[in-house]
């Protein structure tokens, strides 16, 4: 059996609350072994021998729909790929420990085509830098330069399909406790 990681999108955001013992329920639900949660943001890990992510998705996606009542977009990796993810080096150590910066991952479901890759490219500011790698987008916030226009909703608007952010931090936890 291989280990994965299902990110959630809106969990226990906009009324939509979910409580940690439920959702590992529900995976369990699903056949898959080993289920834990990781924080309250919608992280799930869990294993099992279904090697094809697009259809993990879309079992989970179906599944929470039922149980939950609404649309839960869902975003698996595997952990040889979130190894990956939390390794790549979209932006200099120099930017990243700079004071006020912070580092998110996007989560999407397919690899943005050139025309998405140019428009975050015009998106770029002192304020906010996205760097693009497989199914990947790397947001660089600069706080100390001001507030962000990004969120949620107008970030999947400039990328033209859903997505769901974590704190590089917390996929660099992910990493650290099942790799």
């Amino acid at each position: 059996m291989a280990k994965y990681v299902a990110f959630l999108r809106a969990i226990n955001v906009g009324g939509h609350v979910v409580k940690m013992d439920q959702l590992r329920a529900l995976f369990e639900q699903l056949k898959f072994a080993n289920v834990e949660t990781f924080i309250n943001s919608g992280n799930v890990i869990f294993d099992t021998k279904t090697p094809n992510i697009e259809s993990l998705e879309r079992k989970i996606e179906k599944h929470l729909k039922q149980s939950l009542g609404y649309e839960v977009v869902t975003f698996v990796r595997s952990i040889p790929e979130l190894t990956e993810i939390a390794a790549h080096k979209a932006f200099s150590e120099k930017e990243l420990n700079t004071d006020g910066n912070t580092l998110f991952i996007v989560f999407v479901g397919t690899s943005p085509n050139k025309q998405v890759k140019e428009r975050m490219a015009s998106l770029v500011s002192a304020i906010d830098d996205f760097h693009l790698n497989g199914r990947e987008v790397y947001w660089l916030y600069r706080r100390k330069n001001g507030e962000s226009k990004f969120y949620g909703a107008l970030l999947e608007k400039s990328l033209g399909m859903k997505a769901t952010v974590r704190n590089v931090n917390t996929v660099q936890r992910i990493v650290a406790k099942y790799s």
